[in-house]
């Protein structure tokens, strides 16, 4: 049998111990003809986006400062203006409107966001594109399986899993790859890594166990491997018909957008996609609504194309920023950084599309029905990709550390 997964369990708990033991197989084989997902897209909004003009929207109320909604194509869900496209996929795409956090400062809340904890002094938590990296197969994969396109100062970690999973950082996909082309003929290059062999092994003479902890001879076996892979097209946009590039749009986030979705295609596992400028203490409506030009169509396609291909359901889609915006609008028009409630969407792998999430209060208040710690939020997607947000991991002093300390959401889960 295989590992019991946690919607395995769960089917099982409500069985009397009596049970034969074929029903008890025959169930927990049922339980298991969903295959989970294998891969996740971070559609990271850095800055911190207003959940009033993006998620959750609360038309003719004080605190939309005249934000108004949309309807989509669940009836009674509605977005905000500016998600049109979005709106039309909403049956693939899921709100989660009552998300808290206790961190109300860009890194600290990116931090949180990202992993799922909260900043501590003696320890680095990995990301949630490392947890996928360590605990998923690795498969025959020659490129990074941990990539951030268009990563701000603070991508995704591998934090005490090891720095080998830390997030591969790329700029714009239009722009070549830089560092995978050798400036000289192969036989010369060939000879360069075996010059490079003789000064490693002399310097690793009596220092042997340091060296190797570095993991430099590894690193250079991945990056010989990754320089002649044809698994290096997968970074190349322009290798995608004209239409659906302008579909993503013609910017560098929806191009980021279809790298990610090329790049899991050759099994890579997390790929995030950073989309900056969301930190509107002045002019956040004309700011968000420029957002909203980039996002709404790259998300929409993203979600669309990932369908037409069969990946949608072997993909998490997760789009979010460290925190929320404040419900009232400041003397310059802003919106000023508010971590008590806000929104995060949902897509693929298995998680129930047209859902809503939790309410937020339409007055503006810090209470929310139906709260989600940002741990629920990681539990969802992990159990969605068939892990046990329980299983316990431990650093270099055996500290144990869950893969998340959340509870997946049972709402967006068919458990």
């Amino acid at each position: 049998m295989e590992p019991l997964n946690r919607r395995v369990f769960l089917q099982w708990a409500g069985v009397s111990w009596l049970t034969p033991l074929g029903s008890l197989l025959a169930q927990a084989a049922e339980a298991r003809k969903g295959e989970p997902a294998h891969s996740v897209i971070v559609l990271w909004l850095a800055g911190g986006p207003s959940q009033l003009e993006t998620f959750d929207p609360h038309p003719d109320k004080a605190i939309a400062g005249g934000t108004r909604a949309i309807s989509t194509a669940v009836k009674g869900i509605q977005l905000a203006e500016g998600l049109e496209r979005l709106a039309e996929r909403m049956a693939d795409v899921s709100v989660v409107r009552s998300l808290v956090s206790k961190e109300g400062d860009h890194e600290r809340g990116t931090y949180t966001l990202k992993t799922g904890y909260r900043p501590e002094p003696k320890v680095v938590h990995p990301s949630l594109g490392a947890i996928c990296c360590h605990e998923l197969p690795a498969g025959k994969t020659d490129v990074p399986r941990h990539v951030s396109i268009l990563s701000n100062q603070w991508p995704g970690r591998g934090g005490f899993l090891g720095d080998e999973f830390d997030a591969f950082k790329l700029g714009d996909p239009s722009e070549r790859l830089p560092d995978v082309t050798s400036h000289v003929g192969m036989p010369r290059f060939d000879q360069r890594v075996r010059d490079l062999d003789i000064v490693e092994d002399a310097f690793a003479k009596g220092r042997r166990q340091r060296v190797e902890a570095t993991q430099h001879r590894q690193t250079i076996e991945k990056a010989r491997t990754l320089m002649t892979s044809e698994q290096l097209q997968a970074f190349d946009v322009s290798r995608e018909p004209a239409d659906l590039r302008k579909a993503y749009g013609d910017h560098p986030f929806g191009r980021g957008c279809l790298a990610a979705r090329r790049l899991i295609e050759v099994g890579v596992r997390c790929v995030e996609v950073t989309l900056d400028g969301w930190d509107t203490h002045a002019n956040n409506h004309g700011l968000v609504k420029k957002q909203l030009e980039i996002l709404d169509p790259a998300f929409a396609t993203l979600v669309r194309d990932l369908k037409q291909r069969d990946l949608l359901r072997k993909t998490v889609v997760l789009c979010m920023g460290e925190f929320g915006r404040t419900p009232e609008i400041n003397r310059l028009e802003g919106r000023d950084h508010w971590p008590h409630n806000f929104s995060v969407a949902l897509a693929g792998g298995g998680i129930r599309g047209g859902q809503v999430v939790g309410q937020s209060d339409p007055e503006g208040g810090k209470e929310v029905v139906d709260k989600v710690e940002v741990s629920g939020i990681h539990a969802t997607v992990l159990a969605a990709l068939g892990l046990n947000p329980d299983k316990e991991n431990a650093t270099k002093i055996r500290r144990r550390f869950k893969l998340s300390e959340g509870e997946p959401i049972n709402q967006l889960l068919d458990v």
